[in-house]
């Protein structure tokens, strides 16, 4: 846990410019084709003023020469960096994860170095919000959503988790509704569109996180 909180603090403060994210929200899920881009788009859509930078982490390198690549206005029409950008993304990149199949343990982490690149290009009031299950292991976000789909047994391995973390579980429904609890369930009909309820819990909760003004570090 120490080592999650020295990272999660690496992430929240922008180098020697102190500058503190307002908020992280991370969307994970059971596998692919469970909606995880979809969800992203619809959040990104529904929360325009937070200005967010949508990150999606990739498992392979996609034959990038960087860590970290930006999706331009235009291009590669119908990825999931490219929905980003449509949906409202202020920025949208995609960072790769090689090396994070194993605990968190070696200097040549490469999703540790690529988050340590992504502090240094933000500027203030920066909102982060990641499509990813192993991001879990860097950072504490504000708020966690889960997505679960298929077959338990055909689950990976990384969204245990997610599931552990999760402030609310996401599911595809023929009707919006909510199961309410301690850990709520939204069934929504579309993905893209985030429910009138689902929206002013999620509007509650991030303003509600603590985490809604920058902090400077001297």
């Amino acid at each position: 846990m120490q080592d999650l909180n020295a990272r999660n603090h690496a992430v929240r403060n922008l180098g020697n410019r102190g500058i503190a994210l307002v908020a992280i929200v991370v969307v994970g899920g059971s596998g692919r084709g469970v909606g995880k881009t979809a969800l992203v788009c619809g959040l990104l859509a529904a929360l325009p003023e937070f200005c967010w930078i949508a990150v999606k982490i990739a498992g392979h390198a996609h034959r990038l020469s960087d860590s970290i690549w930006e999706q331009k206005a235009g291009a590669g029409q119908g990825s999931g960096t490219a929905r980003y950008l449509a949906a409202g993304a202020h920025r949208s990149l995609l960072m790769t994860a090689l090396g994070t199949a194993e605990p968190v343990t070696t200097e040549k982490d490469e999703l540790g170095q690529a988050l340590q690149q992504l502090m240094q290009m933000q500027g203030p009031g920066v909102h982060l919000i990641f499509e990813s299950n192993r991001i879990l292991q860097y950072v504490e976000p504000d708020l966690c959503l889960a997505i679960a789909g298929g077959p338990e047994r055909m689950h990976k391995p990384s969204f245990a988790a997610v599931v552990e973390r999760m402030d609310a579980m996401v599911v595809h429904a023929d009707r919006d509704r909510v199961v309410a609890g301690a850990t709520p369930a939204f069934h929504l009909a579309d993905f893209e569109r985030i429910s009138p309820q689902m929206l002013a819990w999620l509007r509650d909760r991030l303003s509600s996180s603590g985490h809604r003004q920058l902090k400077t570090d001297h």
